[in-house]
């Protein structure tokens, strides 16, 4: 029973601790998933506790994953555990159930789960907390509870301090599609099926067969089967998030930004109203520079129509806006605003507008040093 308990406890304390550790490293997408909630259950006033409220949880897991690895004062944290494990059980249930959010981002970006996986998942970890919630007592620490009562602070005050860090700058690990190094703009494709079905005049029966592997060419066949329907499988659709990239009157842009051969600065507004003005004001210097050396600088953000408008009289920039979907947006930089830079669509680096660098920072970094003006071929 004893070795039974200790594989209970470290099992349970693995996955906490990768649970809170992968959406605790990038809580800006925790807090998205977690504002998704809060409108679902008509509660959009609680959006504005989302980034405390998810620095705590990550915090909190990652607490209670360290206290089973270790076995440390296992006594009171499983009073945590439980009913955490509790609460979330039956939220993925309903999850599952009536599909309230697409993604509940319970292993962030670094796992995806369906809801169904998600709810039985919770499931099967709640077959390993019962039982140690009920053993609680018989598990022994190596220290005073003093000890690891001090020991649990310090993790969770210090995992805390991380999560800070990663919601005002960006992601310790990118888990994203858009992270440095990775291609944006070609992905490999599967080939589109044609399914067709046909229906026997004289017995009423209906086959399905797959383009082209069907008698089309023979008439003798053609002349007691009629063509009925046509379904087509794209295995493409829903490999991920796709940028589109659009202007104001809806015209396609997307391969001028994702194909262009040439160095691509993108800034990433998913939301003007929420973008901080401050960042704005700081990048115009690098705009203005990038554009005398002759490299593109876009702005890609939800906000359209007399909002985009009013923004851009309000703040002076002369970026060249364009609308893309704004969940992509949030995929792409976990900052509002963030600035992607990107070459014949690979993503060679991002920054926070927090960590905005300075145009000659970046020229000698990635542009050649000397860049277009001075005659650097790319």
């Amino acid at each position: 029973m004893k070795l039974l308990r200790n594989i209970f406890r470290v099992i349970v304390g693995i996955v906490f601790i990768f649970s809170g550790f992968v959406k605790g490293i990038d809580p800006m997408g925790t807090v998205f998933r977690m504002n998704d909630y809060f409108i679902v259950f008509d509660l959009p006033w609680a959006t504005h506790f989302s980034p405390y409220l998810t620095i705590c949880l990550c915090a909190l897991e990652f607490s209670l994953g360290i206290s089973l690895l270790f076995n440390l004062w296992i006594r009171k944290t499983s009073w945590f555990l439980l009913p955490l494990m509790l609460f979330f059980t039956i939220l993925t249930f309903f999850d599952a159930l009536y599909n309230l959010v697409p993604d509940c981002g319970c292993f962030g970006d670094a796992l995806k789960l369906t809801n169904i996986q998600t709810f039985i998942k919770n499931l099967i970890l709640m077959a390993f907390v019962i039982p140690i919630f009920t053993w609680r007592k018989k598990y022994r620490s190596l220290f005073s509870s003093t000890v690891d009562i001090t020991v649990l602070l310090i993790i969770a005050m210090s995992f805390a301090m991380v999560s800070v860090y990663c919601y005002s700058h960006l992601p310790l690990i990118d888990f994203m599609g858009w992270k440095v190094g990775n291609r944006v703009n070609k992905t490999d494709t599967m080939p589109v099926q044609f399914y067709v079905t046909y229906k026997n005049k004289n017995t009423g029966e209906e086959r399905e067969f797959k383009a082209p592997n069907y008698p089309w060419n023979d008439s003798v066949w053609l002349s007691t089967w009629i063509f009925k329907r046509q379904r087509v499988v794209d295995p493409n659709i829903n490999k991920g998030l796709a940028l589109q990239v659009e202007d104001e009157q809806g015209n396609d842009f997307t391969s001028n930004v994702l194909d262009n051969p040439d160095y691509q600065f993108i800034l990433v507004a998913y939301d003007l109203r929420e973008s901080n003005p401050e960042a704005f004001t700081r990048i115009l210097p690098f705009y203005k520079n990038a554009v005398r050396d002759g490299y593109s600088f876009v702005c890609l953000t939800n906000t359209t129509g007399k909002e985009l408008r009013d923004f851009k009289m309000v703040h002076g920039t002369a970026f060249d806006y364009y609308n893309s979907d704004d969940v992509v947006l949030k995929t792409m930089v976990r900052s509002n605003p963030g600035l992607v830079l990107v070459k014949d669509g690979v993503v060679l680096a991002k920054w926070a507008w927090r960590d905005f660098p300075d145009y000659a920072t970046v020229k000698n970094m990635y542009l050649g040093g000397w860049g277009k003006k001075m005659g650097n071929k790319k």
